[in-house]
């Protein structure tokens, strides 16, 4: 139950978060990006393998350009940041 709570509070702070400015994304965003690979093993454990396995796909469609980004910067490519 606690689990379904918390995953619901994600997805609607996720959401409140995408609505905002994007110079106002960074900081939230980077601690749903922190919190989200701790939901989805929760839900993989707790739920079925199946749904942890759903979950890391609409992870990874969701923040695809952060994603990208960390990607970049890991393999030292320049990386442009928008204004």
């Amino acid at each position: 139950m606690t689990l379904l709570v918390f995953s619901c509070l994600w997805v609607l702070a996720a959401t409140i978060v995408a609505m905002l400015p994007m110079r106002y994304q960074y900081i939230p965003g980077v601690f749903l990006l922190l919190a989200a690979p701790v939901l989805i093993y929760l839900i993989g454990r707790d739920v079925a393998l199946w749904a942890g396995i759903a979950a890391t796909l609409a992870f990874v469609s969701m923040f695809r350009n952060p994603l990208r980004h960390f990607a970049k910067r890991a393999m030292g490519q320049k990386v442009e940041v928008p204004k």
